[in-house]
C-alpha cells in the first residue's frame, strides 16, 4: 500500500481477535498508518461493531472510503456461534457472571429444532442492557453499571437463515444470517426463554458482511506487521 492509496481510500478486512474492542482495532491501525506513512490526519472507521468477546470479520475503511461505511453496515451479516442453555447473564453473554440457573433435563433435540422457526423472518427483540445504544443521553451499559432501571424498546430485525449445526447440551452451535442491528446476544437470551429455560451467548464469530468474507481477511498481527514494515 502507498500513502496515496491510503488517503484515496482502502477497505481492509480484519479477523478481529478475542478481547479487542472494535474501537481499539481502529485506533491501532490508524496510529500505525499515520506513523509509517507520515500522515498528519487520517480518517479510519469500521463498518459495524463487534463485541470484545466476539471474533471475526471487522471491516475498516480509510480516507475517502469512509464515505462507504454506511452502505457496508447495511448489508446482511453471517455469524456462527454457541448458545449455552441452562443459565442467563445480565449481558446475555460471558461479559457478566451467571445470575440465574435452570434445569435443562427436559430439553430435547426436537424441542430445540422446533423453536428455531420462531426466530426466522421479521422478529422483534430488545437490545441487551449492556450495549452501546444511547438512552436519555447515556449508553445503556452506563445505566446498567450504575444499577439504573431502563425501559428498552423492542426493535424490528430480520433473520433470513438460522441453522442449528450441532447440539451438545447445554451448548447449541448455530449459523445465522441476519440484518443490520440484530443482536445475537438478545437472540440467545430469547431462544432460552422460548424453551422455558435460560440461555446466553458463549461464543460468536462474524464470517460475512455482504460479499466480504472472513476467508479473505487479514489477521490483525499480520496486518500491523505489514504496515510497519512498509517504506516511508
Amino acid at each position: 500500500m502507498t500513502k496515496e492509496q491510503i488517503l484515496e481510500g482502502l477497505v481492509i478486512c480484519i479477523d478481529k481477535p478475542l478481547n479487542w474492542t472494535s474501537f481499539q482495532v481502529v485506533n491501532k491501525v490508524r496510529y500505525d498508518l499515520r506513523k509509517t506513512f507520515n500522515i498528519k490526519k487520517l480518517k479510519v472507521g469500521h463498518a459495524g461493531t463487534l463485541d470484545p468477546l466476539a471474533t471475526g470479520l471487522l471491516i475498516l475503511c480509510t480516507g475517502k472510503k469512509t464515505k462507504e461505511i454506511s452502505s457496508i453496515q447495511g448489508q446482511i451479516k453471517t455469524y456462527t456461534g454457541t448458545i449455552t442453555l441452562g443459565a442467563t447473564t445480565p449481558s446475555y453473554d460471558l461479559e457478566t457472571e451467571i445470575d440465574q440457573r435452570f434445569d435443562t433435563s427436559a430439553i430435547s433435540n426436537d424441542t430445540i429444532n422446533n423453536a428455531v422457526s420462531r426466530f426466522i423472518g421479521d422478529i422483534y427483540q430488545k437490545p441487551p442492557i449492556f450495549s452501546a445504544i444511547k438512552k436519555d443521553g447515556k449508553r445503556l451499559y452506563e445505566h446498567a453499571r450504575a444499577g439504573e432501571e431502563v425501559d428498552i424498546s423492542s426493535r424490528l430485525v430480520s433473520v433470513s437463515q438460522f441453522d442449528i449445526t450441532n447440539i451438545d447440551m447445554p451448548n447449541i452451535q448455530f449459523e445465522i444470517v441476519c440484518s443490520k442491528g440484530t443482536y445475537i446476544r438478545s437472540l440467545a437470551f430469547d431462544f432460552g426463554r422460548a424453551l422455558n429455560n435460560g440461555g446466553h451467548l458463549s461464543s460468536l464469530r462474524r464470517t460475512k458482511i455482504g460479499n466480504f468474507d472472513i476467508r479473505n481477511a487479514w489477521q490483525l498481527d499480520a496486518l500491523l506487521k505489514s504496515i510497519t514494515n512498509e517504506p516511508m
